[in-house]
């Protein structure tokens, strides 16, 4: 069984068979309570389902999606967890996506002021990003992830065949994490991993494992986003801005296409302010738009509002992370809203 040891916990690859029921052996007479929404449910829990066999557990499903990862679906949670019987001893087991490791992990946290809690991530998206980091959370008044904590899991377990359950989209959605991570940290992994078109041909648990050790390095240096882990965030201020509009419409984006989308926009960015080529500035947009096509408008109106509320702001400057070569990333640049204008 490979695994990546953090200070806290272990994230393990393979099946989870080899590494959930040893932990669970660890604790035998704790209860579980396994998370799920309405696809993993059908698609990934009978893959864990024969592992809590002579255990006390319950499985509670919640509707599937973004939208749905808000404060009304945190107490259906807590009420199952207490209808349940969970004590503070309880092992909750979150089985899913992003959506449901960030709500999974944050009802955890707060429950009878915290029970354990394991990873079991099952998108491309989950298994590169939210694994690692023990951020928390759920989106709030059309703003994301406005309400959370920072707590670590017992453990991760990260199994690729869960990703042939995914669609091509929610493939794509996952992969624009593994790019952030390539051009913030990674520059000599690019000319690998722009020559990539073709994601279901991809061999994903190197590509996986590669990613992770670009964000284990990031956090293990500043676990609480003081300093260096806001290098995570390139793409993501736009990102965010354009998830949470498109949130709102009919047509709403998937994460990793909102944060290719800003991944575009502040490599605009920082080819005006942080010293990125335009060679480069070209390979990176050229790539990212080659998958994703081209992004949404960027419409300042509409968007400089919501990227207002970003938590890292200062002093009414917007905050960034930008890039000053493929591979080498500078945070907390201060952009005021006259330069953001001239994005295009």
């Amino acid at each position: 069984m490979e695994k990546i040891d953090l200070k806290e916990y272990s994230i393990f690859f393979g099946n989870p068979a080899e590494s959930l029921s040893p932990l669970l052996a660890q604790d035998p007479g704790a209860r579980l309570f396994v998370l799920t929404d309405h696809n993993t449910k059908i698609h990934c829990l009978p893959l864990v389902e024969p592992l809590l066999k002579g255990r006390s557990w319950s499985v509670f499903s919640v509707a599937p999606g973004e939208l749905n990862k808000n404060i009304h679906s945190c107490i259906r949670i807590w009420e199952a967890m207490t209808q349940a019987g969970l004590d503070r001893q309880a092992i909750m087991i979150n089985l899913g996506g992003g959506m449901i490791g960030d709500m999974g992990g944050f009802c955890a946290s707060t429950y009878k002021r915290g029970i354990r809690f394991i990873q079991v991530p099952t998108t491309l998206l989950s298994q590169v990003d939210a694994s690692i980091g023990g951020k928390l959370g759920i989106d709030f008044e059309g703003y994301k992830n406005h309400i959370g904590v920072f707590r670590d899991p017992l453990a991760v377990l990260i199994h690729p065949d869960f990703l042939r359950t995914l669609s091509d989209r929610e493939l794509k959605s996952g992969y624009a994490e593994v790019i952030k991570h390539c051009l913030i940290a990674d520059g000599r992994h690019w000319q690998e991993l722009s020559g990539i078109f073709d994601l279901r041909a991809a061999t994903w648990e190197p590509i996986i494992r590669r990613s992770l050790e670009v964000k284990r390095k990031i956090v293990s240096e500043d676990p609480f986003e003081s300093g260096m882990r806001k290098l995570l965030n390139f793409g993501h201020t736009i990102g965010h801005a354009l998830e949470s509009h498109f949130m709102q419409t009919s047509h709403p984006l998937l994460h990793g296409e909102a944060i290719a989308a800003g991944m575009i926009y502040e490599t605009l960015l920082s080819n005006q302010h942080t010293g990125l080529s335009t060679d480069k500035k070209v390979a990176i947009t050229g790539y990212i738009q080659s998958l994703y096509g081209p992004p949404p408008p960027f419409d300042p109106d509409l968007l400089l509002p919501l990227m207002k509320q970003d938590k890292k702001n200062k002093e009414g400057k917007i905050s960034f992370t930008l890039l000053r070569d493929i591979g080498e990333s500078v945070w907390d640049v201060m952009l005021a809203e006259e330069e953001l204008r001239l994005i295009w």
